[in-house]
């Protein structure tokens, strides 16, 4: 009598199996993308726009009249986790992110869809469609129009546009002597991503990292209506050394993080001593490591954790001493329960120093 036959389910897609490199992480490192640009310095610059490329600021702001500047950003990359849903989510979310943290608040969305229409069922597209339009009617704004091509891996983002007041813009630039850092999430989307390319993220630390990564900026815009705020900048792909050093290089001051002081998601720390650490991070470290000084009481994982690329990670705001309590305020009240001061701006040459 012959053995019945059995038949095997087909392994679940994996949609990060589409991409050499996933979410912020897709980064040009930043020692290239300083080389890349060192040539395109030159063209026009009217008197309206208030935000350019000259201090790789968030976004870009174009004064229109006396009461409003519009802010244009696009972002987009290739998958950091494989439910296109959550994917779509995150990616709108990182986009969205440029404009609030220019003090803006967004007012309508451009699709960017490039996919391998060969390989991926119409359905996981649409959901990561679905993912991306489920953010923007959170942050209360249409996906307008945009545009779609057939692509080797798998990338999909947006151009978002927003308004502000051109008193309010709050550059990377502005920082002050003096000033406080606020981080208001909390760093180790890399080490997470990391860890779920590999198969060895639980689901509590998938929820950890979709939670973090879907979490709106929207802070940016209360914040930029404060006096006492000076300057403004996301986290994303160049890790909180990366981002900080902008803020130093741009104000021609020195940054100093507490890193003792500096928030990790839960389960992060861990991760990271079991090797799971991004390529982008290393790179990263390759770009400005040269401009970040560690004391030596450090733990090891310290500039791994510092250059470790965030996708939709935390605004980080530049404020005086006497603000930093509305700044906290505003954050807790918009559910940023991990926010938290992390360092400080210094008189002296640019650079970042990092202490224990």
């Amino acid at each position: 009598m012959a053995s019945p036959t059995t038949t095997s389910s087909p392994a679940p897609l994996r949609l990060t199996s589409f991409s050499h490199g996933g979410g912020c992480g897709c980064k040009i490192a930043p020692g290239v993308l300083s080389e890349i640009l060192k040539g395109s310095a030159g063209g026009i610059i009217p008197p309206e726009l208030l935000v350019g490329i000259e201090t790789a600021d968030d976004a870009a702001v174009y004064k229109l009249n006396d009461e409003q500047a519009l802010v244009a950003t696009t972002d987009f990359f290739m998958p950091i986790v494989d439910d296109p849903y959550d994917f779509g989510r995150i990616a709108a979310t990182n986009a969205i992110s440029d404009v609030y943290a220019m003090g803006g608040k967004p007012i309508l969305a451009l699709a960017i869809v490039a996919m391998p229409v060969n390989s991926l069922p119409v359905a996981v597209i649409g959901e990561v469609l679905r993912g991306g339009n489920a953010v923007c009617k959170a942050a209360g704004i249409p996906i307008a129009g945009g545009h779609t091509i057939d692509s080797v891996e798998p990338i999909y983002g947006l151009v978002v546009l927003g308004l502000v007041h051109p008193d309010r813009v709050r550059r990377n630039r502005d920082a002050r002597a003096g000033d406080v850092l606020v981080l208001g999430k909390p760093l180790g989307v890399g080490v997470l991503s990391a860890a779920l390319k590999k198969e060895q993220l639980g689901a509590a630390g998938y929820e950890r990292l979709v939670r973090v990564t879907t979490m709106l900026n929207t802070p940016g815009t209360a914040l930029a209506a404060l006096d006492g705020v000076h300057a403004l900048t996301d986290i994303t792909g160049f890790g909180i050394a990366g981002h900080t050093l902008e803020l130093a290089r741009g104000a021609s001051l020195r940054a100093v993080l507490d890193w003792g002081r500096v928030p990790l998601i839960e389960g992060v720390a861990e991760l990271a001593a079991q090797g799971f650490i991004t390529g982008a991070s290393g790179r990263n470290w390759a770009g400005y490591g040269g401009e970040v000084q560690l004391d030596a009481a450090l733990p090891p994982l310290a500039q791994a954790l510092l250059s470790d690329p965030q996708t939709s990670g935390g605004l980080l705001v530049s404020c005086a001493p006497e603000a930093v309590d509305q700044v906290l305020a505003i954050f807790r009240e918009q559910g940023f329960a991990d926010a938290a001061v992390v360092g400080r701006m210094e008189a002296g040459a640019p650079g970042l120093a990092v202490r224990p």
